[in-house]
């Protein structure tokens, strides 16, 4: 007679999963062409900017060791204390300007150009902290007639406040950078947004215009600072013709 032997135990017990099997990369092109090609597309021009800046890279270098191979000792020496000199001078005006700022015993506005940040105070005292948004560094115009505008260092003094109805005038090579022929009449009103301030040397502190060259979100004015309409209104009434405006 012969022996039953019960299997219950190893039929009740699950066998190995079957995991899916993922489609090959055949399959997923097929399915997603238009996706493959677009990140096909935007691999090869990543790979071109790096290949652009890389040739730049050697090409600048390459000629700064040609210039320095035609020196004489005496000249090389002079060149490296010459840049050396530069970049010391501007750590020297930043940091006596924040240091200025500081102890300025009058209201006045510091601008930190790193930070991104203005403040109206009094002796280190912060009245209002206001984020801005800062123009970049470029050159500008048309060669041979170019003009490199840098971040403003150091101190400045307020020379106008301007309002939605003063006209400024718009510098040439701004109409030119907007890609708009440069009018007989430079001068429009609300130019520089709804509140503005004009400083010595130039250098300009406005809000978002909605008339004019600037009348864009998305471009800041070079070497100016942008800062928003509310921030601007609420620190007018205490900015006058004289204050001491200082940039680190």
């Amino acid at each position: 007679m012969g022996v039953q032997i019960d299997d219950r135990r190893s039929l009740a017990r699950p066998g190995p999963r079957s995991d899916r099997r993922r489609p090959a990369w055949r399959e997923f092109r097929r399915s997603y062409p238009g996706f493959v090609f677009t990140m096909a597309i935007a691999f090869l021009v990543m790979l071109a900017l790096d290949g652009t800046l890389l040739y730049e890279r050697w090409r600048y270098e390459r000629e700064d060791v040609r210039l320095r191979a035609s020196m004489s000792d005496v000249e090389r020496r002079k060149a490296d204390a010459i840049l050396a000199a530069d970049e010391n001078r501007l750590r020297l005006v930043i940091e006596l300007a924040r240091r200025q700022a500081l102890g300025d015993r009058d209201l006045h506005l510091a601008v930190s150009i790193d930070s991104s940040r203005m403040v109206l105070e009094r002796e280190g005292a912060r009245l209002r902290d206001m984020r801005i948004e800062v123009g970049p560094e470029r050159r500008v115009g048309v060669a041979p007639d170019t003009l490199h505008v840098a971040h403003p260092r150091g101190s400045r003094t307020v020379e106008r406040v301007l309002g939605s109805e003063d006209a400024w005038e718009v510098p040439d090579w701004v109409w030119m950078d907007r890609g708009v022929a440069v009018p007989a009449e430079r001068a429009v009103r609300g130019a520089l947004g709804a509140r503005a301030i004009v400083l010595s040397g130039g250098t300009v502190i406005y809000s978002q215009p909605t008339k004019g060259p600037l009348n864009d979100p998305s471009y800041v004015l070079a070497g100016a600072i942008r800062v928003s309409a509310s921030d601007l209104d609420a620190v007018a009434p205490n900015v006058k013709p004289g204050m001491s405006v200082y940039f680190y």
